[in-house]
């Protein structure tokens, strides 16, 4: 409980910061969707991009000029923010005890590995939650002017819960990563380079038919904002192929970090 209550206190200041850069994220972008609201003279701007732009980011299939569709369109830059920071926590909340040199410290305790993994992944967790309420707030109190729907309110419901699961996803990994490099300090740098890696995929699996395999290997299309729009569900295959991810993230973690001899 202690190694909990710590890493609590000592990423405070972090999720601070996160929340700061989601609440200004969702200003700004609520605050350009003021030129669309009520206007569809303003769609017109679409037709001056290209065709494969269009497709890759699914702008066709929101209705821009409310605010449902709107948040349509910023759902992936939700889950872009939102997965960075879990990411980071991930990886780095492991792998800093041997950077910092506190290793020995945590060694001493009366507990096992396992039990530091476990206090540690759910400080993290709560950090993550901490940040989804934040996102999930401000986007509430931002769509107000706008007067939402009760349809607003049930996609924004799926979005939360989609977020929340891609931010388990990328926690987990790096958690992984954290436990098992030996490296530790690439540990950050390789978990995010993977995210965006996988982000990337999940743009150019929407350029062409072709290459629609590529979503598996893509968190990021895990959860379509256009079925969760149009349809109100989640893809349960993606959502059971998520589940499969963040055990198996956590099952290595576990193993790798109860063997790896540790940098003191």
């Amino acid at each position: 409980m202690n190694i909990f209550v710590r890493e609590l206190r000592a990423n405070l200041r972090s999720l601070l910061i996160w929340g700061g850069i989601v609440i200004l994220f969702v200003t700004v972008g609520v605050s350009k969707f003021s030129a669309y609201a009520g206007n569809p003279e303003m769609l017109a701007i679409l037709d001056t991009l290209p065709e494969a732009l269009l497709a890759a980011v699914s702008l066709r299939a929101f209705d821009l000029t409310t605010v449902t569709g709107f948040f349509g369109i910023l759902f992936t830059y939700y889950a872009l923010l939102l997965s960075i920071a879990a990411t980071m926590w991930g990886s780095d909340i492991i792998s800093k005890e041997e950077r910092d040199k506190t290793i020995e410290f945590s060694l001493t305790l009366p507990v096992t590995r396992s039990r530091v993994v476990t206090a540690k992944t759910l400080a993290a967790l709560v950090n993550c939650i901490g940040l989804l309420l934040i996102t999930w707030v401000v986007s509430i109190v931002s769509a107000q002017p706008y007067q939402p729907d009760s349809g607003f309110y049930q996609f924004l419901f799926l979005c939360i819960l989609a977020l929340f699961i891609l931010e388990l996803i990328f926690l987990s990994i790096g958690i992984l990563l954290g436990c098992a490099m030996k490296r530790y300090k690439r540990a950050s740098a390789i978990a995010v380079s993977l995210l965006l890696g996988t982000y990337f995929l999940s743009i150019i699996s929407g350029l062409n038919e072709n290459l629609d395999f590529l979503k598996y290997f893509s968190p990021f299309k895990y959860f379509d904002p256009v079925i969760m729009l149009h349809e109100s569900r989640l893809d349960l295959v993606f959502v059971g192929l998520s589940a499969a991810i963040i055990v198996l993230s956590m099952a290595g973690a576990y193993l790798t970090y109860a063997r790896r001899d540790l940098y003191i």
